[in-house]
């Protein structure tokens, strides 16, 4: 009883005054990532195929081998981020400084030379997409830190990741619905990809500043000598939680890249009407949106791992609802509608899983790195993006997919039907192991009062 009662009172101690504007000004980060983050994974595979003509498989190649190359960046960035030190403090000055270079190399991926051969193409695409990654990684790593730095309680970084989502799925459904339209409206070319990206990253620019100014790293530790590496690395090598959230991070993000890359094919080719993509990702983003109302109090009431194993097996019975009447729009807006009730807790609880397993690495190493476990969730995010990205590709490929015809053959259409429900399934079934497994909402309490009587030692 006394043991219950003193985690309680080191839980209550750990909470920080915030108010609504501390978790809107946080959430406008994932939104202007996502204006990125949301064209690669629902446009950029189309882009190359129909706009620049290059082979499906190709790019998918392209794709995985780019990812292996982000998985040491991230690392990387993740380190440098536990050395900075400034008046900033250790994660904003990166969103100060990295905003601009962000929105610009967003814009050059859409720049690829029309005059160029295709081997120049090819070239062209993957120098600069590595060149954007790398960005990435140094807006994406600091801005996730952040979260275990604004406070150390753990339902007030849910609530953050909450607010954090729900900002990102309006990024998500601001690109969806006004990239087609406003390529349209720019002369429906390749420069029309580029000016309606420079207006999207003009806007990101905006929202990253605000993320800087409204954010405060209230989380403080005691001076101490810097971490060697392989201090850290170790350190790393210990933290099964960190292993088992960014292996299960992998695997959510293949399924989420393959139901973003997939739909806008769906749309065209089965649905006949690529203009649809818009209508069909707010079916699935509307659910969620309000969803994440209701998400914190059952995250608070039964934990976020059960919620989320619940709302994998909601998504399940979404992408099956569509084998009804895969043709008709009707029935696949009703599976989008339930596969979004399911994706809720998923996105709601994703993000929350990297800051308890940085607590649960000081408490098990005594060795505290924010910035490298946090790239945890970028590192799983990127390769698991970058393997439903290029498995997008290659399974169109392998459906003998040909970007520059209006019909499609049979093969291909299959191709489609796979990425659209087959493959998905699988994904979720993989995700509910990996949750199984994930058992730390049950001893956090524990490790954050240890926590704390090390401290008052």
């Amino acid at each position: 009883m006394e043991s219950a009662e003193k985690q309680e009172s080191v839980s209550s101690s750990l909470k920080e005054n915030l108010g609504f504007k501390d978790y809107l000004g946080f959430g406008f980060g994932d939104m202007a990532v996502n204006f990125t983050f949301a064209s690669l994974g629902m446009f950029v595979v189309f882009f190359y195929t129909d706009v620049i003509g290059i082979s499906a498989g190709v790019i998918g190649t392209l794709m995985l081998f780019s990812r292996s190359f982000d998985g040491i960046i991230d690392v990387v960035v993740g380190g440098l981020v536990d050395k900075t030190h400034s008046r900033w403090g250790k994660t904003r000055p990166w969103l100060l400084y990295g905003a601009l270079p962000f929105a610009a190399l967003t814009i050059l991926l859409f720049a690829v030379p029309s005059s160029w051969s295709e081997a120049g193409k090819i070239i062209y695409i993957f120098v600069s997409y590595n060149i954007l990654m790398v960005s990435f990684s140094t807006i994406a790593i600091p801005y996730g830190t952040l979260n275990s730095l604004v406070t150390r309680d753990q339902h007030q970084r849910e609530i953050f990741n909450l607010f954090r989502m729900f900002m990102a799925q309006i990024g998500v459904l601001i690109v969806t619905n006004a990239t087609m339209p406003l390529v349209s409206f720019f002369g429906n070319k390749q420069v029309s990809w580029v000016i309606t990206y420079t207006i999207l990253s003009a806007i990101s620019v905006v929202l990253l500043l605000i993320v800087f100014k409204s954010q405060r790293e209230r989380v403080q530790e005691a001076p101490k000598e810097q971490i060697p590496l392989k201090t850290s690395l170790k350190a790393v090598w210990h933290n099964k939680y960190w292993w088992i959230a960014t292996i299960f991070f992998i695997i959510y993000s293949i399924g989420y890249a393959l139901n973003q890359g997939s739909t806008i094919y769906y749309a065209k080719y089965i649905l006949h009407n690529d203009s649809l993509v818009g209508v069909l990702t707010i079916g699935y983003l509307a659910p969620v949106l309000i969803g994440f109302l209701v998400i914190a109090g059952l995250f608070g009431k039964y934990g976020k791992t059960k919620v989320m194993v619940i709302g994998s097996l909601i998504s399940i019975v979404g992408y099956l609802v569509t084998l009804v009447d895969a043709k008709s729009f009707g029935m696949v807006m009703t599976a989008q509608i339930i596969k979004g009730i399911g994706q809720a807790p998923l996105l709601g609880g994703v993000w929350a899983m990297f800051p308890d397993t940085i607590e649960y690495g000081e408490w098990k190493t005594h060795v505290r790195i924010e910035g490298l476990l946090y790239s945890g969730g970028s590192l799983g995010q990127k390769i698991g993006v970058g393997l439903g990205t290029a498995l997008t590709g290659w399974v169109l490929a392998w459906g003998h997919y040909d970007g520059t015809l209006a019909t499609q053959s049979g093969s291909a259409i299959q191709a489609i039907y796979q990425l659209f429900i087959y493959i998905p399934v699988i994904i979720y079934i993989l995700q509910i192991v990996m949750l199984w497994m994930y058992d730390l909402d049950k001893k956090y309490p524990k490790i954050m009062a240890d926590l704390a009587a090390r401290k008052a030692e």
